[in-house]
């Protein structure tokens, strides 16, 4: 299948949007009373609310960027960051790789960091169990923001944080006429699991299907120059992301 046929099938054009549901991140646990429970109680049939992941509104262009198989470039430290952007921190034992992490057109890469620090931000708010998470409010509004709160405080509830390496790729942009960007890249979650927070006992489940996620979201540029998720769709076990 070309990128730009796994576009359309995660983000149709000229739909309207559906109801979105919190994504699913990292839900691999030992035990019906962790995160994994969590996540089919708050998500029910899945995060994307069904196969298409739909997270599109009017007019959703199909980013057409070829997927790249290469390993992600980012290590353990977070890039650089604009100075007006509020300095995030992962916790000792996670890792977060995205790639690409630049395209060489400089909207994208805005795109794309911004995107990254969401990420980050959610996790770090995770392992901070902070429930107003200021920082995730700075990279998201709207439907994106209100799933990510409910994420961050169902882990937080269950008791668990995050650890290992997740990894982030083919992360495909496309600005559209209307001046928002479409973005969608698939996770890698076989060497990332969830830790107890009591005891420390790592979670470690083999790696399957599952441990794969495909993403599609909309982001919008602020007043403040900051390219805000606004809808966010995720879909576990997509076959288009297995590796």
């Amino acid at each position: 299948m070309t990128s730009s046929r796994r576009a359309r099938a995660l983000l149709p054009d000229n739909e309207e949007s559906q109801m979105l549901h919190p994504t699913r991140r990292l839900t691999k646990a030992t035990t019906a009373s962790t995160a994994l429970a969590l996540a089919g109680a708050l998500l029910l049939t899945g995060c994307g609310g069904g196969s298409k992941g739909d997270v599109s509104d009017k007019s959703a262009a199909s980013p057409s960027a070829s997927p790249s198989p290469a390993a992600p470039s980012a290590t353990a430290s977070a890039p650089a960051v604009a100075e007006n952007r509020p300095k995030v921190t992962l916790p000792e034992g996670e890792t977060l790789a995205f790639d690409p992490e630049t395209t060489g057109d400089p909207v994208k890469d805005a795109v794309l960091r911004d995107n990254a620090e969401y990420v980050r931000a959610v996790d770090e708010a995770i392992a901070g169990q902070d429930a107003k998470a200021p920082k995730v409010a700075f990279y998201a509004k709207d439907d994106a923001l209100v799933g990510a709160m409910q994420w961050i405080a169902a882990v937080t509830k269950q008791g668990v944080s995050i650890t290992g390496t997740i990894r982030y790729l083919d992360r495909q942009v496309s600005i559209r006429q209307d001046g928002a960007a479409t973005l969608m890249y698939c996770g890698d979650e076989t060497k990332g699991f969830t830790k107890d927070r009591k005891t420390g006992k790592v979670n470690v489940t083999p790696a399957n299907g599952d441990s794969y996620i495909s993403y599609a979201l909309v982001l919008r540029k602020n007043d403040k120059g900051v390219w805000q998720a606004t809808k966010l769709s995720s879909v576990r076990g997509d076959k288009k992301c297995q590796r």
